[in-house]
């Protein structure tokens, strides 16, 4: 407490101090793929003028304002909340700044620009629905107002095998069968993606998958053409089973997430178990999907919660019982539930029946619900 109020303190002295970067300084340069909004200012310039990671500021985008804390990842935030990520990595050579939502879309939120879906790589293009170039400015709204949740999120995981001496090949890949309530034994597992190498464990997945004999995959993050040009498809066990690639958003509520998954719930419904629901890291898509079936098969709210942090454990060492653990959980995949599910709370709520209407909402038929519980159950 001595220390937030040093650095509250700290505020009141120096916040009229700190400048408001001019409308005409900076720019937006990309957009990202999630509508993650690029600046042309780095990370590096926008710390050196005074504003640091845990700090509330106001960021003006096309002349309207939003309030959001600056951050150096996107899980610092709530899902669905905004955020101003820093992001410099010198061993990789990057240095920017985003203005984003976690799990979400802010491109599209800001009425910046509207993203059209296409065939060819990188399967998506931005068309701006306001005059170019976006102008940026920032200003401060509490300097350290955000830093001891900032704190409390930090997490960080290394992507090489030896610094996980503790854990299995599965563990590391994010691996794990689904066993909560109604989930037949050995029909349903999730981990990180088997076949793409960036985050170094595409290798221990696909070899994992192979000896659980995973037959249906449920690829949410990819492209049928980014899938298959990963070095290593050809020969992976992964691309000789029957796989749909949904190359699915972040964004949870947007409608393409939405009739995406439906199309990989009938994916399940048409094909042979065991099924294997994976993303990139295992982590926040395949969470979520993960919980929604769990969710519909009978599980209680703990074990969706616990199955749901195995990958924080698996990936960041974060220990149930802890404060850190109870805010991840909360933060997240309770709160896209309770998003999803329309619902104030998952307490005492019947999880079953909110995920089954959730399908039905997003398209999916009360037949082929049906055949997916058939097909996961016991």
């Amino acid at each position: 407490m001595k220390k937030l109020f040093s650095l509250l303190l700290a505020a009141a002295l120096l916040c009229a101090a700190l400048p408001v970067l001019a409308q005409d300084a900076i720019v937006i340069t990309d957009i990202q793929k999630y509508g993650n909004v690029q600046l042309s200012i780095s990370g590096t310039d926008l710390l050196a003028l005074g504003y640091a990671y845990g700090d509330i500021v106001i960021v003006t985008v096309n002349g309207h304002e939003y309030d959001m804390p600056v951050g150096s990842n996107f899980s610092d935030v709530e899902q669905g909340s905004m955020i101003c990520r820093v992001v410099i990595k010198p061993e990789t050579n990057e240095d920017y700044v985003l203005v984003a939502i976690n799990m979400g879309d802010f491109a599209t939120t800001a009425g910046i620009a509207q993203k059209e879906k296409i065939e060819a790589d990188p399967g998506y293009v931005w068309h701006y629905q306001v005059e170019e170039p976006v102008a940026v400015s920032f200003a401060m709204k509490e300097q350290g107002g955000y830093y001891e949740t900032w704190v409390m999120n930090q997490l960080t995981r290394s992507e090489k095998r030896e610094d996980y001496p503790d854990l299995t090949d599965e563990q590391f890949a994010n691996f794990r069968v689904i066993a909560t309530t109604g989930v037949g034994a050995g029909k349903l597992y999730r981990s990180s993606s088997p076949v793409n190498p960036e985050i170094g464990r595409s290798a221990y997945a696909d070899k994992a998958a192979e000896q659980a004999g995973v037959k249906t995959f449920i690829n949410l993050a990819d492209s049928p053409e980014t899938m298959q040009g990963y070095e290593g498809f050809a020969e992976s066990y992964y691309s000789r089973q029957a796989v749909i690639p949904l190359n699915l958003g972040v964004d949870f509520a947007a409608d393409d997430f939405r009739a995406g998954l439906a199309n990989g719930i009938r994916f399940i419904a048409e094909n042979e178990a065991p099924f294997l629901v994976h993303c990139n890291e295992g982590k926040d898509r395949a969470g979520f999907v993960s919980a929604v079936l769990e969710c519909l098969m009978g599980a209680t709210l703990d074990e969706v919660k616990a199955d749901y942090m195995v990958t924080f454990f698996n990936y960041y060492g974060v220990q149930p019982g802890t404060d850190q653990y109870d805010l991840i959980v909360s933060a997240n995949i309770v709160k896209s539930l309770c998003t999803a599910f329309g619902l104030d709370t998952l307490e005492n709520a019947d999880l079953a029946a909110a995920a089954e209407a959730y399908l039905l909402g997003i398209g999916v038929t009360a037949d082929e619900i049906a055949q997916v519980r058939a097909k996961l159950g016991e």
